[in-house]
């Protein structure tokens, strides 16, 4: 081992007490200066906040100010731009007016039904006609259904402040009436052909077996006159459509009806709502006594006006000849008379534009209560639609056959006419076991031109409460391929199947584009499907479908019809996008206040001819000029709360929403004047050159649909 080394004889000096003394002042000095400088480098960072605050305040000031000062110039403009709205009302009067001329003087034997005596008339003659067949009754119930439909869209179309009370009760009557005597024509004529069951037996079976398919209806009917205990099993021309039935049915004077009408005229017919009635009512009231008030004043001004152009008269020298004094008298009457003209046409296009406004605020209102149902069971319609018509299934007794003799058939007519059989029979007390009248398995054919997204719901018809409901179905199931659905019925009456009316609500995005001159596109995305619909003049049309993100083909696609005609052909395919005044109590929304929505709505359509619009994350608006189409569009948030429009700084990637205002940008009192501030003037140019009737149409559509709650 090597020698071990050395210690070290320097020892640590220890610090004295000065020397900490002084390191402990230097410390807190420097903490101290530290302080200092985070205090003045806080205070000049507030200071300059407190001025970036400032400048930012008084610049918003400034901005609110200058918004302030052009107000009354822009709304002025603004109302001006609406005048569209009541003149495309005008038009809609005269449209109806015309059809009303032109079904006069056309004379092809069909009856107006909006004229009482005409369709009163034309139903007694048809109760008269007797031993029609089933062919002849569906030729006819195609006028029938017409006139309903017609009847239909009259109470839609017609504005509430056009309708009287009378009126609707008239035309609800007419149409309950047309729809009772269809339905009653029908069971006249299956009775005719029960009659004759023995002469049209199927030669394998024994059986009569009759099968009629038209576009409004399809009728299946067998009667059972072998009473074969074994043949339970009722199919209909090779089909999977039918019955499972006991035995007690398989041996008994029946016989089976499966009549599918294609429309549905069991589900009680939607009231008008008293309270929009007087709404409307009491706006109109008011207008008309502004009105009144106006014109009034105007006539008083007219009358001081004659009497100072009298004095002046009086004063003209003497010379002047009788006939020139009696030209003057007749340019001065004229001028006089002339004036109020135009402004009684200006009152009234004001009255006019006041009832609209009432009718589309009407149309985004929601109502204050849910309705109330009083069974566990019934189907509350203002949370599901009856879809694919109704489907009357009837047991039948089999009336008396015809019998061959000498030449000449006899039959016996029933005065009661035809008579439903009793199933299950209110009295059991011959019958021996208890399940000797079980349910009755039915397999029916869901209409291919309705859309169901999910499994449809089976309901029936309550005759005595008058309403659906979903209790006595059981063992449900639906093969959506083959488009089958086969269910247990407790009872025979009609049936239908219902889908939730919101089932596509809320929407997930939506877009409004243009196309061309008065044409814009509105496409409606949801979680089940993605809708589009073109829109030009005072027509709307279905363009496409995509269920799943592939294109579904729909007999309504390329067919133009006005928008109500259309927003209820949608309805009835299973398309709805279209909310209720109930519809919030079954879907979350974004409340907004009906005003300010409708002022949007309305603002939009002025401006969707030049510009796109579209659903934003922030519930805003997003604007693109589209002169040309562009596959990726830069797109702007605006906000408008009704008495303000503005752009915002923020875009769809800000991680917080914040008011703050793009650089360089105003606030305006309308969206029309702010996009107006960076629009080309061949935008304006389409703007202002829209064509009054495309701009309602749009502004029906958006109101209709109210993307901007619903989304």
């Amino acid at each position: 081992m090597g020698p071990k080394a050395k210690k070290s004889g320097r020892k640590k000096r220890k610090i004295t007490k000065a020397e900490r003394l002084k390191q402990l002042q230097e410390e807190e000095e420097r903490r101290q200066r530290e302080e200092e400088e985070a205090r003045v480098k806080y205070e000049k960072e507030e200071m300059e906040r407190l001025e970036i605050q400032r400048i930012e305040k008084e610049k918003w000031h400034q901005l609110e100010a200058k918004d302030l000062e052009r107000r009354n110039e822009e709304l002025e403009e603004l109302y001006l731009l609406e005048g569209c709205f009541p003149e495309a009302e005008k038009l809609k009067r005269d449209t109806r007016l015309l059809s009303q001329w032109k079904h006069y003087i056309q004379c092809d034997g069909s009856p107006d039904p909006s004229i009482s005596p005409e369709i009163n008339t034309f139903i007694s003659l048809w109760k008269e006609e007797t031993n029609e067949t089933l062919e002849e009754v569906i030729a006819k119930s195609k006028l029938v259904l017409n006139l309903i439909d017609k009847l239909k869209l009259i109470l839609l179309e017609t504005p509430p402040y056009d309708l009287e009370d009378k009126n609707i009760i008239q035309y609800q009557g007419s149409i309950l009436e047309l729809q009772e005597l269809l339905h009653l024509k029908f069971n006249i004529a299956t009775e005719i052909l029960l009659r004759q069951a023995s002469t049209l037996a199927d030669l394998d079976s024994g059986n009569m077996e009759k099968v009629i398919q038209d576009e409004n209806v399809t009728l299946y009917v067998w009667a059972n006159l072998k009473k074969n205990p074994r043949y339970k099993s009722v199919r209909f021309s090779e089909t999977q459509i039918g019955f499972e039935i006991p035995r007690i049915l398989a041996t008994s004077d029946i016989a089976l009806r499966l009549l599918h009408t294609h429309y549905d005229h069991v589900t009680p017919l939607c009231p008008v709502p008293t309270s929009l009635q007087e709404h409307t009512a009491t706006v109109t009231h008011f207008v008309k006594d502004e009105v009144k008030n106006e014109e009034a004043a105007i006539s008083k001004e007219l009358q001081e006006e004659g009497k100072q152009r009298e004095n002046e008269s009086s004063s003209v020298q003497e010379e002047e000849t009788k006939f020139e004094e009696q030209g003057d008298s007749e340019v001065q009457m004229s001028f006089v008379q002339e004036e109020p003209e135009a402004t009684k046409f200006e009152l009234e296009m004001k009255l006019l534009s006041e009832t609209v406004l009432s009718a589309q605020l009407l149309l985004i209102e929601n109502a204050n209560e849910k309705p109330c149902f009083f069974e566990d069971n019934e189907v509350d319609l203002c949370q599901f639609t009856t879809l694919g018509g109704v489907y009357h299934l009837d047991i039948l007794e089999l009336p008396p056959q015809c019998k061959p003799m000498k030449g000449w058939m006899i039959v016996e007519i029933l005065k009661e006419g035809l008579q439903k059989y009793i199933y299950p029979p209110e009295t059991t007390e011959d019958v021996e076991t208890e399940n000797a009248f079980p349910p009755i398995e039915v397999t029916l054919e869901v209409q291919e031109n309705v859309i169901f997204f999910e499994d449809p719901v089976v309901a029936r018809w309550d005759a005595e409460g008058k309403h659906w409901q979903t209790d006595g179905i059981s063992n449900v199931s639906y093969k959506s391929e083959e488009r089958l659905i086969t269910f247990s019925l407790e009872t025979f009456g009609p049936v239908t199947l219902i889908q939730d009316s919101h089932i596509n609500m809320p929407f997930q995005s939506w877009e409004l584009r243009p196309l061309d001159v008065n044409k814009v596109l509105l496409t409606v995305t949801t979680v089940f499907t993605e809708i589009q619909i073109q829109i030009k003049e005072n027509l709307c049309m279905l363009a496409s479908i995509k269920l799943n993100n592939k294109k579904h083909s729909s007999i309504l696609e390329g067919k133009w019809m006005t928008p109500i005609s259309f927003i209820c052909a949608l309805k009835e395919a299973g398309l709805n996008i279209f909310p209720s005044g109930h519809s919030h109590f079954y879907v979350v929304i974004n409340y907004k206040d009906p005003l300010v929505e409708m002022k949007a709505y309305r603002q939009l359509a002025l401006l969707s001819s030049a510009f796109a619009f579209g659903w934003s994350k922030w519930n805003t608006l997003k604007e693109h000029l589209t002169e040309e189409p562009t596959q990726k569009p830069n797109w702007t948030n605006l906000m408008f709360s009704g008495d303000r429009a503005q752009r915002l700084k923020i875009n769809e990637n800000s991680e917080a929403f914040s008011e703050a205002l793009q650089e360089e940008t105003e606030f305006h009192s309308t969206l029309y004047h702010m996009v107006k501030d960076f629009a080309s003037k061949k935008a304006m140019e389409k703007i202002r050159s829209s064509n009054c009737q495309f701009i309602d149409s749009v502004c029906y559509m958006l109101l209709s649909t109210r993307l901007l709650s619903y989304s």
